[in-house]
This record gives structure tokens, C-alpha cells and sequence, in this order.
């Protein structure tokens, strides 16, 4: 899939784009067949939702599971994403992000680029998040809601929040829990509120969603009978490669493989 001009000046204006209709029915069965025996394994690279046995995300299957594996390298989200950064692109991370029917909790107010910068030593958000979605995405099961035009507004390092972590946790876990370590504070909300709308991209099964890792975004609680999971690969220009940081996050956090990917065929 090539984006097309237009497409393109859409995403560099607005942040986002959302394409439909790029994964077939059966492609989708195949992915989300790929799901429960993921979310069953109980690792370092699995969160849970607070107080629950219930899944908000796992990590870094592209490398473990060949159908995800494969999907970081179809043409379909890895050309768009090179196409959008003008560049050859590694997968930065790779997470299954999940909104469980009543119990998917809210994400809130952030831009990504921010953990990337403090946490990893990602130099510039020269990257592009293609969130694919497994299921149904509509008003009510936590759409990912966006605020157009605010990934031009800069980098906003809010101060790091205590978010109730214990000793025995390791810090980044404060970076995937529902009090995020770094959020979004109500004051920046309220200033770009009056310059930018908040828009909740929706879609079928097997769109895909392309957004800026700067853009200001967040999402409310599933407050519906039906899933909302997205396989949500992160692309970073090759030459926009890590640094150095004194605790590198584990690699389903933070890729330290700077190989770009080849499209599959």
C-alpha cells in the first residue's frame, strides 16, 4: 500500500491518519487467533490492569510469535510509515494494546515521545506508531482520542509523578500502568483545547491508524460489552537510532537493534 500525496500532507498536518479496509476478515482472524495464547504467558513484558488478572498490554511478540512478525514487515503499515519519515525504519517497540469489554482502563493525556526522549535517548519523535485494529473500534470501547496538530507543539516534559510503585517494582512499570509517569497536566490540555479538537479515529476490524508519537493522546475506559484490542507497532527512522541512557529500559521497550526491516516478497 503507497499513501498518496495527500495522505501524506494529512498526517504531517494533522498528526494522524487513519486508513481503512487495509487487513482482510481472514487476516484479522489470523492475528487475533494469535491473541489468548499470547496474553496467557506470564512475563515481564505482560501488564495486567491494577487489581486484576485481566491484560492492558504485552510487548515484543513481533519477535516471538511469526504472525506478528510478519505484519511489522508487510508493505501495507511498513511502506506508509517509511513513506511518512522519509526513511528506512527498525520496529522501536511492539505492543498488543488491549481495552477488555468493561475492564479496559483509560490511558491518560501524553505524548509518547516523551518516555522515548527521558527513558530510552530517542532523539527526535522522527517516528510513526500504526496502530492495526483487531477489533471494532466505535464511541464506546476506548477509542484512542487524538487532538489534531499538537504533535507541532513541542516536546511537553511535565514532572515525573510519583505513581505509587513499590521497590520491588522496576521504574518503567510506572511507564504502562494507568498513572503513567509522565502525563499530560490539565493546564497544557486546557491551552490546546481552544486551538485543537479531540478526535476519536474509529473504524472496522483491520484499519489501520497511523499517528505521530507527539501528538497528544489518550483514551476513556471500555465502558462497553465488546474488546478493543490493536496490534500497535512503533517505527523509528534509522537514523533517529538511540542513545545511550544509564538504565536502558529491557528491549520490548526499547529496541536497541538499529537493522531496518525489510518488506516482506
Amino acid at each position: 500500500m503507497h499513501l498518496t500525496p495527500e495522505q501524506i500532507s494529512d498526517y504531517h498536518e494533522h498528526g494522524y491518519l487513519l486508513v481503512e479496509g487495509v487487513f482482510d476478515d481472514a487476516e484479522v482472524e489470523r492475528f487475533r487467533a494469535q491473541v489468548p495464547g499470547i496474553f496467557a504467558d506470564d512475563s515481564p513484558a505482560r501488564v495486567l490492569e491494577e487489581g486484576t488478572e485481566t491484560v492492558r498490554m504485552t510487548h515484543g511478540h513481533h519477535k516471538t510469535n511469526a504472525v506478528f512478525g510478519d505484519l511489522v514487515r508487510d508493505p501495507r503499515v511498513l511502506l506508509p510509515a517509511r513513506a511518512v519519515l522519509d526513511d528506512d525504519v527498525y520496529v522501536h517497540q511492539f505492543k498488543l494494546n488491549a481495552k477488555a469489554a468493561f475492564d479496559g482502563e483509560i490511558w491518560a493525556w501524553h505524548q509518547d515521545f516523551v518516555f522515548w526522549h527521558h527513558e530510552d535517548g530517542m532523539p527526535e519523535p522522527r517516528t510513526v506508531n500504526a496502530a492495526v485494529f483487531l477489533d471494532d473500534v466505535h464511541e464506546f470501547n476506548g477509542p484512542l482520542i487524538v487532538m489534531p496538530g499538537t504533535h507541532l507543539a513541542g516536546r511537553h516534559d511535565e514532572d515525573a509523578r510519583d505513581t505509587g510503585l513499590t521497590d520491588d517494582d522496576p521504574d518503567w512499570m510506572s511507564h504502562l500502568t494507568v498513572d503513567l509517569k509522565y502525563e499530560l497536566g490539565r493546564e497544557t490540555i486546557e491551552r490546546y483545547a481552544g486551538e485543537s479538537e479531540m478526535v476519536a479515529p474509529k473504524g472496522v476490524a483491520g484499519s489501520v491508524l497511523f499517528f505521530s508519537p507527539a501528538i497528544f493522546h489518550g483514551s476513556a475506559p471500555n465502558m462497553s460489552a465488546t474488546d478493543r484490542t490493536m496490534a500497535l507497532i512503533s517505527y523509528n527512522s534509522c537514523e533517529n537510532h538511540l542513545l545511550d541512557v544509564p538504565e536502558p529500559r529491557p528491549w520490548f521497550l526499547a529496541e536497541r537493534d538499529f537493522t531496518p526491516v525489510t518488506p516482506l516478497g
